[in-house]
């Protein structure tokens, strides 16, 4: 994305003209919204006040070079808009997730958004969320995580840590925050040296390293991308520690063996609501009596439900996956013979995560773009700056659900002070 123009409003935002008609009977807040768009100032856009519904002046503006596309993308709705955006239809300059905020409000209305909507919900009843496969898992978890690591290199920390960071202070660099999230686990779970531990979808491999060399224990990993499993075993040879790490290209319903600690860190979002009792349950199968099992995860508050949003996920980002509430992570949790420890809501850390990422990619633009296509490219702007909104304005959570295979808790921790110290 371009820097914003010298010459752009820094009071407005801008969208097509002729909005102000076809917005006129649509919710209040985006009535309020919109109540003096006036005349086009640059090809393809015009002005919108502020208003109530946002404190702040916007800090972005559109970039468009056909006109009657952008007001036929507007017209159809946030869907169309988005795949608009990551067609290349259209351009942001300025702030990705202010735009991304204050377009959701001004495109969210009419016949085809509410029938996209209606769509979103009624996905959630296809087959798959009944029935996967090992096979459809695999391939759902490629589709998104079997990029090249080189696009993953531009906007993650050098670790390749792919989940919530954990932000002791906002002044903290993505690193170092990372690193933080790293060790905040390791110490929730308490590791011990030679303690048998298995990170579930172990991603690029950072957390098992961090366990491995800073609490001494053996541990084990596992994950369905082949790009990930290269690079974590080529970082496991070059570090010298076969004896210490294990790792599989496997799904975890077929891993063996038995763990005093499990780790599940993003990854229960590719599992779906209905596959919930059984994931936990594998988790169960796999803990030894007593153990510590730490769930991490994205959530949607209770009174959240499916919606356009989520259709244009599982279109372009994450096939598969299903956002559930934290209500059935605890039920199916303690139906699957778990109890629960520690509920920690890690939303703000998240926001101030995916803000950054935005900013590393739009930073390293040329550099994506020699790693991966544009659409590709745009596909993850718009994901991250949509989730970076959804985490500040309070649309979905992120939740670290400590559990406990139940059993004789005399061995277990009086107080959580080892956590924070």
């Amino acid at each position: 994305m371009s820097a914003a123009a010298s010459s752009a409003p820094d009071t407005e935002l801008t969208i097509p003209v002729h909005l102000a008609e076809d917005l006129a009977d649509s919710s209040p807040a985006v009535r309020d919204s919109r109540t003096a768009i006036r005349e086009v100032r640059i090809p393809a856009l015009a002005k919108l006040p502020a208003g109530p519904e946002f404190k702040c002046p916007p800090a972005f503006f559109l970039e468009a070079s056909d006109e009657n596309r952008v007001r036929r993308l507007f017209r159809n709705g946030p869907y169309a808009l988005a795949a608009g955006f990551i067609r290349g239809d259209f351009g942001v300059a300025g702030d990705l997730v202010d735009a991304v905020r204050r377009l959701r409000v001004v495109s969210g209305s009419g016949l085809t958004s509410g029938l996209l909507s209606f769509a979103g919900r009624f996905q959630t009843w296809r087959l798959e969320r009944v029935l996967q496969s090992h096979r459809r898992a695999a391939g759902n978890v490629r589709f998104h995580y079997d990029r090249s690591n080189d696009f993953y290199r531009q906007f993650l920390d050098k670790r390749l840590v792919y989940s919530c960071a954990y932000f002791r202070d906002r002044s903290l660099s993505l690193d170092e925050a990372q690193l933080a999230k790293l060790e905040h686990i390791c110490r929730k779970l308490d590791l011990r040296p030679g303690e048998r531990f298995l990170d579930v979808g172990c991603g690029w491999g950072s957390l098992v390293f961090h366990a491995a060399a800073r609490h001494g224990v053996r541990a084990s990993g596992c994950t369905l991308s082949k790009q990930q499993y290269e690079h974590a075993s080529l970082e496991r040879r070059a570090r010298g520690i076969e004896k210490a790490v294990r790792l599989y290209h496997s799904d975890y319903r077929k891993i063996g063996g038995t763990f005093d600690k499990i780790a599940s860190i993003g990854m229960f979002e590719h599992v779906g609501r209905r596959r919930l009792r059984g994931y936990f349950e594998r988790m169960a199968s796999l803990l030894a009596d007593g153990g510590l099992f730490l769930n991490h995860g994205i959530v949607r508050p209770q009174r959240v439900e499916d919606d356009v949003e989520s259709l244009i996920l599982r279109r372009y980002v994450f096939p598969g996956g299903e956002l559930v509430h934290l209500s059935d992570v605890i039920r199916e949790a303690e139906n699957a013979g778990f109890e629960v420890l520690v509920v920690e809501n890690l939303r703000p850390h998240y926001a101030l995560t995916c803000r950054a990422w935005v900013e590393r990619l739009q930073r390293n633009e040329e550099a994506c773009l020699r790693t991966a296509d544009g659409p590709t490219y745009r596909t993850w702007l718009l994901f991250l700056a949509a989730s970076a909104d959804c985490f500040e304005q309070g649309q979905t959570d992120v939740q670290q659900v400590l559990l406990a295979k139940r059993s004789n808790p005399s061995g277990r921790r009086l107080s959580r002070e080892h956590m924070y110290s």
